[in-house]
């Protein structure tokens, strides 16, 4: 099968824990995502969407998988822009991994089963700026400000 893939790989100064919980609570979600969220109750199976500070979802899908604070993986599917919609669901996958007492190792990996992917050319440059913002929000307490656009 053909699949186009983004990998990105960060430490942060904090424990899996902290970090897990920024990932999946929406209130924090908003202050690194530049107004953006994640929407779901955490459970496998439940439905996931990333929503706008206006409420109106932008990709929705369903947990795949969930271990918390060192796992969670969704089915994505892209619904603003017909192209990249139209090369179906997508995977996005958080691995945390403690690297001692307060450092941990984070991977995102996110994937299609489309080469070449829009999609993933479009998340590889989002993804970059979401990841250093969660950085910044949990090693000094303030997310970067997000680009217009």
């Amino acid at each position: 099968m053909t699949e186009s893939r983004f990998l990105y790989v960060t430490y942060i100064r904090a424990s899996a824990a902290k970090i897990f919980a920024a990932l999946t609570d929406p209130e924090q979600n908003k202050k690194f995502w530049g107004g953006y969220s994640q929407q779901s109750t955490w459970e496998k199976g439940a439905d996931y969407s990333i929503v706008s500070a206006d409420g109106s979802a932008w990709d929705t899908g369903k947990v795949l998988s969930i271990d918390p604070p060192r796992h969670v993986s969704v089915s994505w599917l892209h619904l603003r822009d017909a192209a990249m919609k139209a090369e179906g669901a997508s995977t996005a996958s958080f691995d945390l991994e403690p690297m001692g007492d307060n450092l941990t190792k984070v991977t995102l990996t996110h994937s299609v089963g489309v080469s070449p992917s829009k999609l993933i050319a479009a998340v590889s440059t989002g993804w970059p700026m979401i990841m250093a913002s969660l950085k910044s929000l949990i090693e000094t307490g303030e997310a970067l400000a997000m680009p217009a656009g």
